[in-house]
């Protein structure tokens, strides 16, 4: 693992510092990118949105994928509906989730694709 790099010298860029401040997110929205990336770091929820990238899909079968209860499916499954990760319809008797949008589709995307290619840049 690499060490941590710092400055040599103290001199701080002000009008670089003052820009980035008015450019960053509001608090609170800081606040709440940051619980979402709480949901996505749990592995069951994100083995659930891994079966999910591909097909929409019945809970019975997400249970199946998974090898978790529908008990405990149900539950991780409310959690990314809290967040608006996933939706779902109903279609007689059976219940159907899919990613809620593009962007979870692009988070996930765009996650699994940093890890396989620092992963990659490792084995060669």
């Amino acid at each position: 693992m690499k060490e941590f790099v710092d400055c040599e010298v103290e001199h701080p860029h002000k009008t670089l510092i003052q820009e980035v401040k008015t450019l960053m997110p509001a608090e609170e929205h800081l606040y709440d990118v940051a619980e979402l990336f709480k949901v996505f770091g749990d592995s069951t929820r994100t083995r659930i949105l891994a079966a999910l990238f591909n097909h929409e899909l019945c809970v019975c079968d997400i249970c199946m994928i998974v090898e978790m209860t529908k008990s405990a499916v149900s539950h991780q499954l409310k959690v990314l509906r809290d967040f608006n990760l996933v939706k779902y319809r109903k279609q007689g008797k059976e219940v159907f989730y899919s990613l809620a949008d593009e962007h979870v589709f692009l988070i996930y995307e765009k996650a699994l694709e940093h890890i396989l290619e620092k992963k990659e840049g490792i084995e060669k």
